[in-house]
């Protein structure tokens, strides 16, 4: 028979954001406490009134700093509400995976505040990488203000446990597969090991569970693959065994059985498009992903990566990491050991910069031939803006600079740049102004005037 919990010792799961460096709006904090403020409404109607208000009060929240939209939006409601003790739980999922080390260490230091509620409580629950930002950002705090929980502080047995159930679960729809419907597949054995090769990280679980579902071959094939003997050192890097996961992943899905080198084409390939996909400042959609790298498709080489990727058959969707890991495995050489795979981040950067700058040089005059020059861009309808300028061409405009500087660009690259100036500058001026992105322009200019005084 259950009982009924008084209000007082509920604690109600009242708002999430998870940050990704992958996904667009969820990269930065701009729409951070306005999303909170959204889903705070939701779990407890009483506040509705109160953020209606503050946002009559001040129309422009959305574009106001963090710190007046956690005050009015969020801070002051929760302190003017009507009386009620009740405790809110806020969850901040991958904070590190937020683009400005000043917005995250703001973030932390604003949501301290929520000590001064005396009513209505609010907890807030963050999960984060221990980045010096984020380890910075909570020492700044008082003492009182937070408790810190370091997962790798769990003792191994309750971690392996975890992540024993979660394989039996994930691999139990496995067994109704043709073939493996009348044995005990795979066994508790396999689990054990599988869950010894795990090393109390979750990621190398999930991520050998995509693989094993593999539809190109059989579920005994893939668990083989993972399974074969590994050859330790006595002094093995806390990252060893999802390295080495990483690694069989790909010669199993890239070059299978094939003898092939650093040179051969399908290694070539491999290091264009996913060393491109892993540094990208943007997600976009696949097939713009391919023009961007001007290919015909992209999709035949992602096929074979579905256990790290999000890949859909739809090429209009967008292609992204499951996990940073795999992002910072292929950019390590001292991790990603197999030379086929490995990512030179400078390489990818400035080759992801000539194929922007050819992009740029395809722009021109009116480019929504609009055959109006006095226009406000405010009157141009969105798909038109679209049509003309699609995300590939979009992308090309925004961070053409962005992979020069962190590449390793040779005379010839100065030489496009030059090009640029003489031919396309004023091309790509007015793209920017289209898709409203002159403020970033500007900065660029000042960036790149003194790239070539240097010069």
């Amino acid at each position: 028979m259950s009982r009924r919990v008084p209000l007082a010792e509920k604690k109600r799961l009242a708002a999430s954001f998870f940050f990704s460096r992958d996904h667009g709006d969820i990269s930065h904090a701009g729409q951070f406490f306005t999303t909170i403020a959204t889903q705070l409404t939701r779990s407890l109607p009483v506040l509705r009134p109160l953020i209606s208000q503050a946002i009559q009060e001040h129309s422009d929240i959305w574009k106001q700093r963090l710190s007046e939209q956690w005050k009015y939006l969020i801070l002051d409601p929760l302190k003017n509400a009507p009386a009620q003790s009740i405790q809110l739980v806020v969850v901040i999922d991958a904070l590190d995976e937020c683009d400005s080390k000043d917005d995250i260490q703001l973030i932390l230091k604003l949501l301290a505040q929520a000590r001064c509620l005396e009513t209505i409580r609010l907890r807030v629950f963050v999960t984060s990488r221990p980045e010096t930002t984020i380890l910075l950002g909570f020492r700044n705090l008082p003492g009182e203000a937070y408790q810190e929980f370091v997962l790798h502080d769990i003792p191994p047995p309750t971690v392996n446990q975890d992540i024993s159930i979660f394989f039996r679960r994930k691999l139990s729809s496995v067994k109704s597969e043709p073939g493996l419907s009348t044995t005990p597949w795979p066994g508790e054995p396999t689990i054990q090991r599988l869950v010894e090769k795990a090393a109390g990280l979750f990621i190398y679980a999930a991520t050998i569970c995509r693989f094993i579902r593999d539809d190109n071959n059989t579920p005994e094939d893939q668990l083989s693959a993972i399974l074969e003997e590994d050859h330790d050192t006595p002094s093995q890097p806390p990252t060893k065994h999802l390295d080495d996961m990483y690694t069989k992943l790909l010669q199993h899905s890239v070059v299978g059985k094939q003898a092939v080198s650093k040179d051969d084409h399908l290694a070539v390939w491999f290091r264009k498009i996913v060393g491109s996909i892993i540094i990208m400042f943007k997600v976009i959609a696949t097939k713009e992903i391919a023009k961007l790298l001007h290919v015909r498709t992209i999709s035949t080489t992602l096929a074979s990566l579905h256990s790290v990727l999000s890949v859909s058959e739809d090429e209009g969707q967008p292609v992204r990491i499951f996990h940073p890991s795999f992002r910072d495995f292929l950019l390590d050489s001292h991790r990603c050991l197999d030379s086929r795979f490995s990512i030179d981040p400078k390489e990818s950067h400035i080759t992801l910069f000539r194929n922007c700058i050819m992009l740029l040089a395809e722009l021109r005059q009116d480019l929504c031939n609009l055959r109006e020059p006095g226009v406000s861009v405010g009157d141009i309808a969105e798909h038109i803006i679209q049509q003309y300028i699609p995300a590939h061409i979009h992308y090309a405009c925004r961070y053409w600079f962005h992979h020069f500087q962190l590449g390793n660009p040779i005379r010839e690259d100065m030489d496009r740049i030059l090009r640029f100036l003489e031919h396309d500058f004023l091309h790509w001026l007015e793209a920017l102004s289209l898709i409203k992105e002159v403020s970033n322009g500007v900065l660029i200019v000042t960036d790149l005037e003194i790239t070539l005084r240097v010069s």
